[in-house]
C-alpha cells in the first residue's frame, strides 16, 4: 500500500491595501455618490453593515473610477493585483518555510478583473516558479472561491506528494458603478461591504499546520438569479437578492452537519467558526442556523469589522486570525457563499 499523504495549510500570508474607514467613504464620497431618497436608504445601509473599516487598491476618496469603462478598470486590475499578490504569496512561502520553486501546483481566485497572461502567469514568472509548475485560475465563483481552490491544491498535495500554493486576490473598489438617483437596494449594499485584499495559503503533503479533511458543497440551482455578478460595460455589476438568507437558512445546518458526522465530529468540538461575513445578515442567519454560542463567529464578525466583505480571501482572512488567537483554534469549519446559491464547506484540524 502507498503512502497516504495528508493536505496541511502550512502558511498563510496576507496583504492589503491602504485602509480607511467606513464613515470617511461615506462623508468624502458615497454621502455625493447617492442622490435623493436613496441617499437616506444608503446612509442607514452604510451605518448598519457591520463595517468600521475597509481596504482599497484604488481609494474612492482619491480618485473616482465609477464612470471608468470596463476595459481601463481591467488594465487597472493588472497594475494593482500584482504586487499585491505578491506580497501575499511572499508571506505565505515565508511561513511555510518554502521557495517559489517547490510549487507544484500554483492556483489562482479572482472574479474582479481579467487578463491573459493572467495573475497565475506573470506570478510565477516574478516569483521564479519552476517551468513545470502546473496551474490552475479560478473565475467568477464569487466569495466562496477559495473553497473548491484549496479542495483542489489538497487533492493535487494528497495525488501528488508536492506542495501546492493558492492565491485569492480581489480588487472590488474597481467596480464602483455609476451614481443614480434611482433606489438600487443591492448596488447600495455592494457598495457599503466590498473590499480588497489578498491572501496566500501554501497547502503541503504533512507537517505542522491545518490539515483539510475535507471540502464539500451544496448548490440550490432553483435560486441561482439569487446572487449574480455580470461584466457590463461600467465594471462588473453585483446582483443580490435580499432572499439569499433565507436560502442559506434551509442548507446550512444539513451542509455542517453531514459533514461533521462523516468524521466524528460534534459541533461542540469546532472551536474555531470561520463564516464568510456577506453581511451582519448572513452571520445571524448561520448562528441561529447552528445555534452557535454567543462568541462562535467572534472572528468573523471582527474580520467583517475591520477589512469589509473582501469576497475570496476573506474567510482565509479568518482561518488566519484563528489560528493567530491564543489559544488558536484547534478544529475549524470553514463556510462561504455565492453565486449558485452555493455553499461551500471545509473541517480543518491543527497539527502540531
Amino acid at each position: 500500500m502507498g503512502i497516504v499523504f495528508v493536505p496541511v495549510i502550512a502558511g498563510l500570508g496576507t496583504a492589503q491595501p491602504p485602509s480607511a474607514s467606513q464613515d470617511e467613504l461615506w462623508e468624502g464620497f458615497f454621502s455625493r455618490h447617492f442622490s435623493g431618497t436613496t441617499r437616506s436608504l444608503a446612509q442607514r445601509i452604510f451605518a448598519n453593515s457591520g463595517v468600521t473599516r475597509r481596504q482599497a487598491a484604488v481609494n474612492p476618496l482619491l480618485e473616482d473610477v465609477s464612470d471608468w469603462p470596463t476595459e481601463r478598470r481591467m488594465r487597472r486590475y493588472q497594475v494593482e493585483a500584482l504586487p499585491l499578490g505578491k506580497e501575499a504569496v511572499g508571506r505565505a512561502l515565508t511561513a511555510a518555510g518554502l521557495s517559489a520553486g517547490d510549487i507544484g501546483l500554483f492556483i489562482v481566485c479572482s472574479c474582479t478583473g481579467y487578463a491573459t497572461p493572467g495573475l497565475d502567469i506573470l506570478l510565477a514568472r516574478d516569483l521564479g516558479m519552476a517551468a513545470d509548475t502546473q496551474r490552475m485560475f479560478i473565475g467568477h465563483m464569487g466569495c466562496y472561491a477559495a473553497l473548491p481552490g484549496l479542495g483542489a491544491a489538497s487533492d493535487f498535495v494528497t495525488a501528488r506528494g508536492r506542495p501546492a500554493l493558492l492565491l485569492c486576490a480581489e480588487l472590488t473598489s474597481l467596480h464602483i458603478q455609476p451614481s443614480s438617483a434611482r433606489v438600487d437596494t443591492q448596488q447600495i449594499v455592494s457598495h457599503a461591504l466590498f473590499s480588497d485584499a489578498a491572501v496566500a495559503a501554501v497547502v503541503v503533503p504533512g507537517g505542522r499546520g491545518y490539515a483539510v479533511r475535507e471540502v464539500t458543497a451544496v448548490t440550490d440551482t432553483s435560486t441561482a438569479d439569487h446572487m449574480t455578478w455580470d461584466v457590463t460595460d461600467a465594471g462588473f455589476r453585483m446582483g443580490l437578492s435580499p432572499k439569499v438568507p433565507q436560502v442559506l437558512s434551509r442548507h446550512v445546518r444539513g451542509l455542517v452537519d453531514d459533514l461533521l458526522a462523516r468524521h466524528g465530529v460534534a459541533s461542540s468540538e469546532v472551536d474555531g467558526w470561520a463564516v464568510h461575513p456577506g453581511g451582519p445578515r448572513i452571520l445571524n442567519v448561520v448562528e441561529r442556523e447552528l445555534a452557535l454560542p454567543p462568541l462562535g463567529l467572534a472572528a468573523s464578525r471582527a474580520t467583517l469589522d475591520e477589512h469589509g466583505n473582501c469576497s475570496s480571501p476573506t474567510v482565509l482572512l479568518i482561518v488566519d486570525r484563528l489560528g493567530r488567537a491564543t489559544p488558536a483554534a484547534r478544529r475549524i469549519v470553514m463556510l462561504a457563499f455565492g453565486p449558485g446559491l452555493t455553499l461551500y464547506a471545509a473541517l480543518l484540524d491543527r497539527q502540531d
